[in-house]
């Protein structure tokens, strides 16, 4: 039994190299400015949006918070793997332990799971509040939803960091440049049949249920839509096209990821970098774009800001270049 441990520790802290870069020597630099750039535009674009909400009191509506959410775990997202990226580009090598590789995974599917179920609570939101308007504020529990969102992703993929955690390890490098699925090919074993089904488990419970949930929700909110006057269907594209737009884009996104991990399909290396850095870029600056710019009441608020803070600094510039 100690032997067994002292080989599970053992495998714990060996060297994973990640293999996924594209001529990092050359473009390092290149590539630290981009995702640096990125990296906090991501920060900036989220938070602004998140503070805002949080200050005004017109926006503490639950349709409202849950955006907040989403943008927050927008933020953790990118955090789980950008500070890591970015000290791989100027490192002389690109490597992580085990244990650090299966905890990136573990967090990066656990706050993809939490965005579809975040997307399922604000498609149910949207439902009640059209549907259901004078028990908009009775029949919604935003604090469990938001709970459950962040904690059943996680709860479910328990098993799965256990099970890698007791895994032997017959290669070393992986191909990607962040800890993802591809991990589990760097095992001895192949997969038994009992974790394929548990992954398949995994993936209805976190990603199709929302889904159909969503679809459901949303063609019920159509033909509502359909039935009522011209008022309702302006308020209810206004509402429900972001949330739509997110969706999609998610969607597109994540079936990249289980094309790049999971498919046995002869990409290029290049092809593969491309699609892997539109994962972890886009999405997290789209967000922020499609709510700032689509939602009425979050726009007007920033443009407000803006035009505050850009009379503050003429007048602080007009003070410090013409003094009374």
């Amino acid at each position: 039994l100690l032997l067994r441990w002292s080989k599970c520790i053992k495998f714990n802290v060996t060297d994973i190299t990640f293999g996924g870069h594209i001529e990092l020597e050359k473009y390092k630099f290149l590539y630290f400015a981009i995702m640096f750039t990125a990296y906090i535009l991501i920060l900036c674009s989220n938070s602004t949006i998140v503070c805002l909400i949080w200050i005004k009191k017109s926006l503490h509506e639950p349709m409202y918070i849950f955006i907040a959410a989403l943008l927050f775990n927008s933020v953790m997202f990118s955090t789980n793997i950008y500070p890591k990226l970015l000290m791989d580009f100027l490192s002389e090598r690109q490597i992580t332990t085990h244990l650090l590789c299966s905890f990136q995974g573990f967090i990066y599917y656990s706050l993809t799971g939490s965005e579809f179920f975040l997307l399922a609570s604000m498609a149910y939101d949207r439902y009640v509040s059209i549907s259901k308007p004078l028990q908009y504020n009775t029949i919604l529990y935003i604090t469990v939803l938001l709970v459950l969102t962040w904690l059943l992703p996680a709860c479910q993929l328990v098993p799965s960091a256990v099970i890698i955690n007791t895994s032997q390890i017959c290669s070393f490098t992986l191909n990607g440049i962040f800890c993802n699925n591809a991990i589990s090919k760097l095992y001895c074993a192949t997969p038994k049949i009992s974790y394929l089904i548990y992954g398949v488990f995994i993936l209805l419970n976190t990603v199709f249920l929302p889904l159909l949930f969503i679809l459901f929700t949303y063609t019920k909110i159509f033909i509502i839509c359909y039935r009522s006057c011209r008022e309702v269907r302006k308020k209810a594209a206004q509402t429900c096209l972001p949330h739509l737009l997110v969706l999609i884009s998610f969607s597109c996104l994540c079936s990249y990821d289980i094309i790049i991990t999971r498919v046995e399909i002869n990409l290029s290396q290049t092809a593969r970098f491309i699609m892997t850095l539109q994962v972890v870029l886009y999405h997290p600056l789209f967000n922020p774009i499609v709510y700032g710019l689509k939602m009425k009441e979050i726009s007007q608020h920033l443009r407000r800001h803006y035009l505050c803070c850009h009379d503050f600094i003429g007048y602080s510039l007009k003070f410090f270049l013409h003094p009374v």
